[in-house]
């Protein structure tokens, strides 16, 4: 018997059959367009998604051997896919990735909402979640939301088309509105970003162990299956992928190499210490919850810097990037490259990326370098906003089939990396997630136990821990001279002799190269 698994992400849609000992045995991929209309926007048509879904099933199924008894399936978490009483879409899915309410978002921060917010749930918001969209559209399309009847996520919309239920699982409520002690909204959230009038779009909340519903006829018919399959929503697709990897237990940790470069711990509780960074997640019920670090910045860095060195892709730009030596000879690389700015671990709307210290000595290689540096620094920045002891960080997503990635995020961290030995890990985690809601497996800690498999690891090696560690302060502190000049770039700094002399960090010259090189290049290739 088999379990069909789908995986809803924001630019691949892939379908995956999985046997009875957790092998893939059948995978199918539909790349979806992400509409940008207006400049900061990003958005999804609704029908357009769900034919994909349709695409990818059938496809898996034509000459499947087995039958499918089970139906599993996570995808991309937050933003406002609004329907209306029969269902049906209102207009395209406003997506996590868009930016259009940024001004509500920097209005919020500067009265105090957005602290006060997070010292109740443990999440920042950030301007693709439900709140600050409603706001959006409150200002400039009351109309939409008054023809809504209900906000969904991609999860609630297939499980909707699935089974007719509209509902929304607790790790896409998480945030901005979920009190996390009761499992339900926390009206005080909801009234400190003045939505009272709004909280009617809300859909329900379902508990983990009811999120299973039947497959109906019409779906059935769609989607080649027999009616009344049981159909579990598993987590939205981060923790999801955290389960597919193996990262069930208080302490573990992963970092997702994709769209977002997603660092996730496994926590016992909610921290609302501190400076106001990142997310919670609920994981599993009152017991596990998920600190999460989901960026606005990932794959689409290493795509743009890519196209800007005239390369085919994210492989090429990794091998040129490892003919270059760790610190990219002096070059610095700021990689908040989003039109949304910044949201974890810091928030900042107006966030923008840059290079620093460049010269006409840097090569083609040392801008490579510097953007892989960057990127893995921005993760080093995400565990030590978690402050949390962690042992290992597994690492998946597409960015993960490189070696020479893996072994530079475990030097430029400090921490053992590893990586599985699975490729669909949202997937996955929807497979366990699966077994355990049917009772095929007692518990996700069992469950990950028995399918889990990791592939290879990497350890820190010491003196190029030692040199990362001292290029994260320096990241640190270009960063805030960046912010503090307001994110204007490094224009205005570069035309001034006296600010270039007064910037703080490493001098512009060649740092000392650490004995040894991650490697001349890397191994696998980056998807």
């Amino acid at each position: 018997m088999s379990v069909l698994t789908i995986d809803v992400g924001t630019t691949v849609i892939k379908s995956v059959v999985f046997d009875d000992q957790g092998t893939e045995i059948a995978v199918a991929r539909r790349a979806t367009e992400v509409l940008r209309p207006h400049p900061g926007w990003a958005e999804q048509d609704m029908d357009g998604v769900w034919s994909a879904v349709v695409d990818t099933v059938r496809t898996v199924l034509d000459g499947l051997a087995d039958p499918v008894w089970l139906v599993s399936f996570t995808a991309q978490g937050d933003g406002a896919w609004l329907v209306d009483d029969r269902g049906r879409p209102t207009g395209p899915a406003i997506l996590w990735s868009d930016g259009r309410a940024g001004d509500h978002l920097t209005a919020w921060q500067q009265d105090g909402v957005l602290e006060a917010a997070f010292r109740r749930n443990g999440s920042l918001t950030c301007a693709g979640m439900p709140n600050a969209i409603f706001s959006w559209l409150a200002a400039h399309d009351p109309d939409r939301l008054a023809r809504s009847a209900t906000s969904l996520t991609a999860a609630g919309w297939l499980f909707l088309r699935f089974t007719g239920v509209r509902a929304s699982d607790e790790s896409d409520a998480s945030a901005p509105f979920l009190d996390h002690a009761t499992g339900t909204y926390d009206p005080q959230i909801i009234d400190l970003f003045g939505l009272g009038a709004y909280e009617r779009l809300l859909p329900t909340v379902l508990a983990e162990d009811r999120r299973i519903a039947e497959l109906t006829t019409t779906a059935a018919d769609e989607l080649g299956l027999p009616a009344g399959l049981p159909v579990v929503m598993a987590p939205y697709d981060i923790a999801a992928t955290a389960r597919g990897v193996g990262v069930v237990n208080p302490g573990q940790a992963c970092s997702i190499l994709g769209t977002t470069l997603c660092t996730e711990i496994v926590t016992t509780g909610i921290d609302t210490t501190g400076e106001p960074s990142g997310i919670h997640i609920a994981y599993r019920g009152r017991e596990r919850v998920l600190r999460a670090f989901p960026t606005l910045n990932g794959a689409e860095v290493l795509g743009w810097a890519a196209r800007l060195l005239h390369l085919p892709g994210p492989p090429e730009l990794a091998q040129l990037a490892f003919e270059s030596q760790p610190g990219a000879r002096g070059l610095m690389f700021l990689p908040y490259l989003s039109p949304a700015g910044e949201r974890a671990p810091f928030l900042d709307p107006g966030a923008r990326g840059s290079f620093w210290g460049l010269s006409l000595e840097h090569t083609p290689a040392d801008l490579a370098r510097a953007v892989f540096d960057g990127l893995s620094l921005v993760l080093r920045d995400s565990l030590a906003a978690a402050r949390t002891d962690v042992r290992e960080l597994r690492l998946c997503g597409g960015g993960a089939n490189s070696d020479a990635w893996c072994a530079l995020i475990a030097d430029a961290t400090g921490v053992p990396t590893a990586r599985s030995g699975d490729t669909e890990l949202g997937a996955k985690g929807a497979f366990l997630t699966g077994l355990v809601r049917t009772g095929a497996e007692t518990s996700m800690h069992s469950a990950a136990a028995k399918y889990v498999r990791m592939q290879r690891s990497w350890e820190p090696e010491p003196e190029r821990a030692e040199f990362y560690a001292a290029l994260y302060e320096d990241f640190l502190a270009w960063r805030d001279l960046a912010r503090g000049a307001g994110w204007r770039g490094t224009a205005a700094w570069h035309g001034s002799t006296t600010r270039r002399a007064e910037a703080p960090g490493r001098p512009t010259e060649a740092p000392a190269r650490p004995a040894g090189t991650p490697g001349a290049a890397p191994g696998g290739t980056l998807v």
